[in-house]
């Protein structure tokens, strides 16, 4: 099963990529905010004689969040359950913050216990979930899948309970996974947002004992 996207060096979320094997649950994986994939624009030079205002320090990542955070009235944990009340006896795998500011939403993705995955729209103002879709139906996916699920002891809700108890700040990406940094360990990856300065921390936690395995500060 293909994990998370990342970039060279320490890992970054494209969020919903933890089930990409199971049907490419989002088109651009790797090109969201959190997947750290994307080009960042150069920062505008600031005459020397000018003052630097906040939002000329932020960069184009800082500047999306900044704007599109605010705006999601619903938060990750809403959106989950959501997802998971749209999937009968379904279980929360992985969600992310997408959207524009005008309409924010969450793509979500829940599994049942055979390994079957089901990307869910929830948005991100009104709670609402779409009608769930199906994803890929291939055997060994679904068995990873369901091999995975079958270890993990510790909820989404409870990895990221783990994160922003370390970061203060918004989850914005969460998803189930092999860890990049300790085996074949099974791992949450949560990225938390903080809205003093817009950036996002990723955290790599064992889904079975709450292990905090790695973190990363984003520089943008």
């Amino acid at each position: 099963m293909t994990r998370y996207g990342r970039p060279a060096g320490p890992r970054a979320i494209g969020l919903v990529c933890a089930v990409a094997a199971a049907g490419a649950l989002l088109s651009g994986c790797g090109n969201s905010d959190t997947a750290g994939a994307q080009k960042k624009s150069p920062p505008r030079a600031v005459p020397a004689s000018a003052p630097a205002s906040p939002s000329s320090s932020l960069s184009a990542d800082q500047a999306q969040r900044k704007a599109l955070i605010p705006k999601a009235k619903v938060g990750y944990e809403q959106a989950l359950k959501a997802a998971v009340a749209a999937v009968p006896s379904s279980e929360a795998i992985a969600a992310e913050l997408k959207g524009s500011p005008d309409s924010p939403y969450w793509n979500t993705a829940v599994a049942t216990s055979d390994g079957t995955v089901h990307a869910v729209r929830v948005d991100a103002v009104s709670g609402k979930a779409e009608q769930p879709h199906t994803e890929s139906d291939d055997p060994n996916d679904k068995q990873e899948l369901a091999a995975r699920l079958s270890k993990a002891k510790v909820t989404a809700q409870q990895a990221a309970q783990t994160a922003t108890d370390k970061t203060k700040g918004t989850v914005t990406t969460i998803g189930l996974g092999n860890a990049d940094h300790a085996g074949d360990t099974v791992a949450w990856t949560v990225g938390v947002v903080t809205t003093d300065n817009w950036q996002q921390t990723l955290y790599e936690i064992d889904a079975t004992n709450r292990k905090i395995l790695w973190m990363h500060v984003s520089q943008g």
